[in-house]
This record gives structure tokens, sequence and C-alpha cells, in this order.
């Protein structure tokens, strides 16, 4: 098997990873974000903090990249906590749809921080992938909106948190990235978590464990992934995880997105694809 089909089968299986965790995000019920946020990370804490030990790696990163990992993580814990809201709020394949739009969040703040150019196929795919997410919203003026709102704001987080892995570069290994991220998270989050805990039942204890499973599958996918191949000859196949987000709900959770958002995920998809052709993105998972 060849290093692209090797890059390709892990990133499927890392897009299914994160598919079931928006499906257990939902199935977990009335509980806190930060509750659920603070569950998902301990799983892949642990396994990055089992990876780093076995690898006699550093648990802090090196001393001259904290700022940027301090940065990556407080970025990606925000996006973290206003994806798990939307996707609490929405059906679960709309806020992972509007979330693939970081994509072209990256593309912005790599024109302001690292000061690259903005092609014009890049411009078009923007304009494209956002008429495709006002399908998906639907916009209304009411509160209804709110949840659309922050799976954008999610998207912009997260975009920003790629920024800072672009920074970072092969400067720190993958684990100690997702462990520094995760500690960072857990840590932030633990006196939110400990003020407004609500008990859970037996079912949520499990939804919990494995939504932070599937996360972890899929943060550990995506990086390997791309260990095999490059970004530029698999990423639009990170696409696939709206797929499987919506086959897993229709059963599952008995959602079905309506005509708007599916010809949405068209158009997303299409800029994606357009970009990927034209652009050769470089995205990570936060």
């Amino acid at each position: 098997m060849s290093n692209r089909a090797k890059g390709i089968i892990a990133i499927l299986v890392a897009s299914l990873g994160f598919a079931f965790m928006s499906i257990f995000v939902k199935l977990a019920g009335d509980l806190p974000v930060a509750q659920k946020v603070i569950f998902r990370n301990i799983v892949s804490m642990i396994v990055a903090f089992i990876m780093v030990t076995i690898n006699k790696e550093s648990y802090y990163g090196k001393k001259e990249n904290r700022e940027l990992l301090y940065i990556r993580s407080a970025f990606g814990t925000i996006g973290m906590l206003l994806f798990f809201y939307s996707i609490s709020n929405l059906v679960a394949a709309d806020a992972n749809a509007l979330n693939k739009l970081s994509s072209f969040f990256l593309i912005g703040f790599s024109f302001l921080v690292l000061r690259e150019r903005i092609s014009k196929p890049q411009l078009i795919a923007i304009i494209i992938a956002f008429i495709g997410a006002l399908l998906i919203i639907k916009p209304s003026l009411d509160f209804e909106i709110l949840p659309y709102f922050t799976s954008i704001m999610a998207a912009m987080f997260a975009g920003a948190a790629y920024t800072m892995l672009r920074l970072l570069g092969n400067k720190e290994k993958y684990y100690t990235i997702v462990l520094f991220f995760s500690t960072f998270s857990f840590i932030v989050l633990l006196p939110f978590v400990a003020y407004n805990y609500v008990p859970m039942t037996s079912m949520q204890w499990l939804y919990l464990f494995l939504t932070g499973l599937g996360a972890t599958i899929g943060q550990f996918g995506t990086t390997i992934a791309y260990k095999y191949a490059p970004a530029k000859e698999i990423s639009i196949f990170n696409f696939s995880n709206v797929v499987f987000v919506t086959l897993l709900a229709i059963p599952i959770l008995g959602e079905l997105p309506d005509y708007l958002s599916l010809i949405g995920y068209f158009v997303i998809f299409g800029a994606s694809f357009y970009m990927f052709k034209y652009k050769k993105p470089e995205v990570e998972d936060i």
C-alpha cells in the first residue's frame, strides 16, 4: 500500500472518530458544555501522556515554544467550547459542516500573521464557502441563530489554532502538543466544572468517555495521516466527517438535515475542493 493510500485511510478513520465524538456529545444530553469538553480532553491527555513517556519526550515542550503552545491551547479550548455548544444545539451535521470553515479562516489568519498572499482562487473559495454557510444558517432575526453564530466562531478559533500549529511547524512532537493542549484545557476548565458540576447517570459517563475516545482517534488519526502524505494530497478527505455525521445521526439521533442545509454542505465541499485543487491547504485538527 502506498503512503498516500495509508494517509487517506488514516484521515477517513480520523473523520469517523470525530463523527462519533459529535454523536456521543449529543447523546450525553443536557450537561454544561465545559463538563463535556473536559471529559473529551481527559482521554486525549492520558493517551498523549503515555506516548510522551514511552518516547521520552518533553511533557511541557521546549522553553522557546511555550508562548506558541499557550496561545494554540487557548484558541483550541475556546474553539472546542463553542463547537460543543453548537453541536448540542444544532443538527450535528450542520455544526460539523460549519466547522469546516476553519480552513478558510486559516487563509485569513495566514495573511495576517504569516504575511501569506491571498490568491484569487482562495478568495473565490472563501466567498463560495460562506454562501454555503448562509444556506445552512438560513439567517433570521431571533435567538435561534445563536448556535450557528457560535459554530462559525468555533471555526474561526480553530483556524487561529491551526495558524499557531503552522508557526510551531516541526519544533515539537505532535503528542507533546496534544498533551500540552489537553492539560491546559483540563486545568482551565476544572474550576468551572467543579463549581457547576451536574451529576451524571452511568450512561452519560459512558457517552462522555466515548466522546473522548472518538476525539482521541480523530486527533491521532489526523496526525498519522499527515505523516504518510502531505496535506495537499489528502486534506479534501477531511470533509468525509460531514458525511459520516449525517449518516450516523439519521438512525441514532433521528436528525435529518433539511434540503437547504444539504445544498449548503455541497457548496462548502465544492469550495473546499476548489481550494484543494488550487491552494494546497495545510490543516490539522485542534
